[in-house]
């Protein structure tokens, strides 16, 4: 896995936005009036996510709609399957 991913991860306004994005795809503006921060952080956090492959993104006009990357996230479950059983049989 990568570290980028992780990074992702690591940050709970990130994992916010995964859980939003869990319920159904949005654009950026819907995202952000979930939050109490700056449009330009919220962003932030969208492009920090779409680097690490955790969200895919799809033009709607002039809006951007987000939603989440399943494959990544069945990845990471098996990743962590992995690695929880390999600690179970040691």
């Amino acid at each position: 896995m990568e570290d980028s991913l992780f990074r992702a991860l690591a940050d709970p306004t990130r994992r916010k936005i995964l859980e939003l994005l869990s319920e159904k795809d949005r654009t950026a503006g819907e995202i952000a009036e979930r939050f109490p921060i700056a449009f330009a952080s919220v962003s932030h956090h969208l492009g920090v996510l779409k680097g690490a492959d955790l969200v895919a993104t799809e033009r709607e006009g002039q809006f951007i709609r987000y939603r989440l990357n399943t494959t990544v996230f069945q990845e990471l479950v098996r990743y962590f399957m992995t690695r929880f059983s390999e600690k179970n049989n040691a």
